[in-house]
Order: C-alpha cells, then sequence, then structure tokens
C-alpha cells in the first residue's frame, strides 16, 4: 500500500485547491509568506550580516520546507531540487551533494532493507509472534510481550514503514483471532504503530532521520557516532517510552471489563493465518536466517571491538542472505524491496543540512537567542517540547530532523549544551508522530485495514497524543538529563 502522508493530511484537512488537492487557507498563507521571504533573501544587500551562501541557503531551505508542508509535491521531489540549488548557486559542491548517497550509512540501510527482505521470505517473524504472544493469559500480557517483540524488530527491519509492513500480517492475524472482542483489536491496532515509532530510536538504522543526525553531528562537531554507541544510548529509552506507551493505549483504548477478561492465544490459531510454519523445528532456510541475523547483529554491537564498521558488516550479511547457496532470497527481489525514494530523499537532506552547518545559516539563525545564561535543563526542555510538535508542521520525520538538528546543534553550542546530547534528544522527541492518521506511514498504514478490520479513528489517536505527548517528551528530557551522562554524553 503506497500512502502520502503529506497528500493524505491536506485530503484530511480540506480547503482551496492547489493542482487538485486541498489546501487549507493558513497553510497558503504561510507558503505567499515564505515565497516573500525568500524573495526578500534573495536579494543581495538585504541582512547585511549574512554572508550570500547563507542568504541562499536559508531562502532554499525555507522554500523546501513551505513546499514539503504546504504543496502535493513529492516530498523527494523537492529535496532533489533543494539539494540542485544549493549546488548551482555554489553553497556546496556536486560532490557533496552526490557524495551523500555514497555515504556509509545509506549503504548500512541499503543493506539492512536486504537482510529484512530474507527474513520476511523465511517466515522467522511469524513463529516469533506465535512463541511470544502464545505465552499470554492476560490483556496486559498480551500487550507487553507485543511491544517486547515489536521493539526487538527495530535490530531486524529498518526504518518504521518496513517494520509496519513486516508486523501487518501478524497484526491481522491476531486481529481474527480475537474477532469477537473488537475493542482489544482496536487497541492493538494503535499499540502497533505506536510502539514501532517510538521504538525506531533504539538503532541507528530504525529510522532515516537517525542517519540525518549522525551526519550533520560528524560534520558539525566531528563527533562520530556508530551502531554500538547509537545502541548504547537508544535502546534503553526505546525500551522505557515503547512499555511507557503500551501503558497508555492499554488504558486509554479499553474498558476495565476488556482487561479484565482472559486471553488464549494458540499457535493453532495463529497458523490457521499464515502459510509459514509457526511451530515445530526450524526449517533450514529459517535456521540460516536466524543464524546469519543473529550474527549480523553481534558484529554490529560489538563494532568497538572489531572495528569493522556496520556498513561493511550489513554488504557482507546481505551477501550471503542473497548467495545462491545459503541465501533465502534472491538479490534481485531484495533490492526491489528498498525503497529508493526514502534513500534520495535522506541523501538530499543531508545534503541541506551540510549546507546550513557550513553556510553559516543555522549559526546566524540562533545568533539572536539568549547564550550561556539559558540553564541547560531548559534549553533541552525547549528543544524537546518544538522537536515533538514539529511533525503537525512537517510529517517527514526526515525531513524534521533535516532542519531541525542543524539549528539545534549551532543554538547548543551558543548555550554551552553539548551539542551531541542536543541533537539526540531533537531526533528522540521527533520520534513521537502520531496525532494524525498523516502523521507517519505506520499510523497511516494501521488507519487503513483490509478485510473491514476493526482499527482506530483520528479522535483515538488525538486522545492519545495529549497523554502521550508530554510523557514521551518528559521521557526524553529525563534520559537527557539524567541517564545518557551516565553513559558517556554529558550534558
Amino acid at each position: 500500500m503506497k500512502f502520502s502522508s503529506s497528500s493524505a493530511h491536506r485530503r484530511l484537512t480540506g480547503g482551496a485547491k492547489t493542482d487538485g488537492v486541498p489546501l487549507t487557507h493558513r497553510q497558503a498563507a504561510a507558503w505567499c509568506a515564505a515565497l516573500s521571504a525568500c524573495a526578500v533573501l534573495a536579494v543581495p544587500g538585504t541582512l547585511p550580516g549574512l554572508a550570500t551562501d547563507a542568504r541562499l541557503t536559508l531562502a532554499v531551505f525555507a522554500f523546501a520546507t513551505c513546499a514539503w508542508i504546504a504543496t502535493p509535491v513529492d516530498d523527494t521531489y523537492v529535496a532533489l531540487g533543494a539539494g540542485l540549488a544549493l549546488t548551482a548557486t555554489g553553497v556546496i559542491s556536486s560532490e557533496t551533494l552526490f557524495g551523500t548517497l555514497g555515504d556509509a550509512t545509506v549503504w548500512l540501510l541499503i543493506c539492512a532493507f536486504v537482510l529484512a527482505a530474507a527474513v520476511g521470505r523465511s517466515g522467522l517473524a511469524g513463529r516469533a509472534a506465535a512463541f511470544l504472544v502464545g505465552g499470554a493469559g492476560s490483556v496486559r500480557q498480551l500487550v507487553h510481550l507485543t511491544t517486547a517483540a515489536l521493539v526487538a524488530t527495530a535490530f531486524a527491519v529498518p526504518a518504521t514503514s518496513g517494520r509496519a509492513a513486516l508486523a501487518l500480517p501478524v497484526f491481522l492475524a491476531l486481529a481474527r483471532v480475537l474477532a469477537d472482542r473488537a475493542r482489544l483489536v482496536v487497541m492493538l491496532a494503535l499499540l502497533f504503530p505506536t510502539v514501532i515509532l517510538l521504538s525506531a530510536v533504539a538503532t541507528l538504522i530504525g529510522a532515516g532521520a537517525h542517519l540525518i543526525t549522525v551526519s550533520v553531528l560528524w560534520e558539525s562537531t566531528g563527533e562520530d557516532i556508530g551502531f554500538a554507541r547509537w545502541l548504547l544510548l537508544g535502546l534503553p529509552l526505546a525500551v522505557a517510552s515503547s512499555h511507557l506507551a503500551a501503558e497508555v493505549v492499554l488504558l486509554t483504548m479499553t474498558r476495565r471489563a476488556d482487561r479484565e477478561g482472559p486471553v488464549r492465544i494458540t499457535a493453532e490459531q495463529l497458523q490457521e493465518h499464515t502459510p509459514h510454519p509457526v511451530t515445530g523445528p526450524l526449517t533450514a532456510p529459517e535456521a540460516r536466517c536466524a543464524l546469519l541475523l543473529g550474527t549480523v547483529v553481534l558484529l554490529w554491537c560489538g563494532e568497538p571491538l572489531h572495528q569493522v564498521p556496520p556498513a561493511v558488516v550489513a554488504l557482507i550479511g546481505a551477501l550471503v542472505a542473497a548467495s545462491p547457496a545459503l541465501g533465502t532470497v534472491r538479490l534481485k527481489d531484495a533490492l526491489s524491496t528498498v525503497p529508493w525514494s526514502l534513500l534520495l530523499f535522506m541523501a538530499a537532506t543531508m545534503a541541506m543540512g551540510i549546507a546550513l552547518s557550513v553556510s553559516g545559516a543555522a549559526r546566524w539563525l540562533v545568533s539572536g537567542l539568549p547564550g550561556g545564561g539559558v540553564p541547560p535543563w531548559l534549553f533541552l526542555g525547549v528543544v524537546i517540547a518544538l522537536s515533538t510538535a514539529a511533525h503537525l508542521a512537517l510529517q517527514s520525520r526526515s525531513a524534521r530532523s533535516s532542519v531541525l538538528v542543524p539549528l539545534v546543534v549551532a543554538a547548543a553550542g551558543e548555550a554551552g549544551v553539548n551539542p551531541v546530547a542536543a541533537a539526540l534528544a531533537s531526533t528522540a522527541a521527533a520520534g513521537f508522530c502520531h496525532t494524525l492518521p498523516a502523521s507517519a506511514k505506520p499510523v497511516a498504514l494501521f488507519a487503513d485495514l483490509p478485510d473491514d478490520t476493526p482499527t482506530y479513528a483520528p479522535r483515538d489517536l488525538l486522545r492519545l497524543s495529549l497523554v502521550l505527548a508530554p510523557l514521551t517528551a518528559a521521557l526524553v528530557w529525563l534520559f537527557a538529563l539524567g541517564v545518557w551522562p551516565l553513559l558517556g554524553v554529558p550534558l
């Protein structure tokens, strides 16, 4: 299922039309204001304290951001156009623009998608789901066992949309088994995308926004965050926020009577709704795939010991997964699952983030903010609040990071805050995007289920967001202040 989050958002909001797509009056006004600002910035001599490259960068960024928010044009097309404009005006070189697509983190994501295709083809996901949820005896146990399983998928499947696609058949099987308890089905429909989105922070490959953050930090500060270090910082937050969210979903979407009834899901019931075996000995392809995946994850986690880059480990794993003798999927079929549009979008927005940093535009934007007089805890609180709310304007997680992280890194330097802590907090907080069906692809996917499966309504998302948004923001803030300093990221 292909779903454009930005176009869905415009269909929901209604209003005037642009190229046949509804546009609200507020969006149209914002678009006109942005065009006026771009015109002013493009005129030489305006804002004398701003260098030419910085002025051009701000103009391109303002135009691109408003195009992402208020037009039906594809997000990737806008990002590529912005990258080309920055190159044509000399803000960044062509080597910088094209080099981002060859970045090691992009190759890591490509190879991870090949591994994910092998896992999906083998049937391991269904077997693991049956093993976990089969042990549930109550609704609360079912919710937290499902949450644990979804958190674990962050190690096997890159990007939230890929994890949602892998988890959808498992959810549909559970929905058919629980068909006589509709409220539980609706609760699980909301639980799946909620946990998928919040647990993405567990790994570097969990979201494209993470790769943009790592790239901006490297270009701005020379700080390199590898797979193992991100895992050390992100996994505890992912586990805590996912299980916290699971409790919130359970309490907001069900009544006491719904939670009191026993739950019994057997492997035989799940087997009726999946073509792959969920019990018995592992088949040869399943055993090979499980061994390969476990080895790759261990090598990723052991990067500080063996010094082999994660992208090289992923490439070795991808070649083994697609090999004629040992693999479970053909390379051609695996590569067809790679979201090339997403990779191009990431590469272009990484180039835009580099332009914000090297041109001095980011530093100029934050130069008027209070400097060292702001307490670090207050600075982080503002960053986290803005990052949490940013999904209401920019539906793309990668776009949010490409806009916010360079500004956050520059502002952190002015405020005397560790840029790594600020960038990580912003990226983690931006993982909350549950307010509208169009706010994230997993939310959209589970909001439009096949076969008349019960699912949530927009009002359910709003009710959940009112409770979950401040809780997750506070949790990120607590981790940045109290947990990450213990793990090597001082404030």
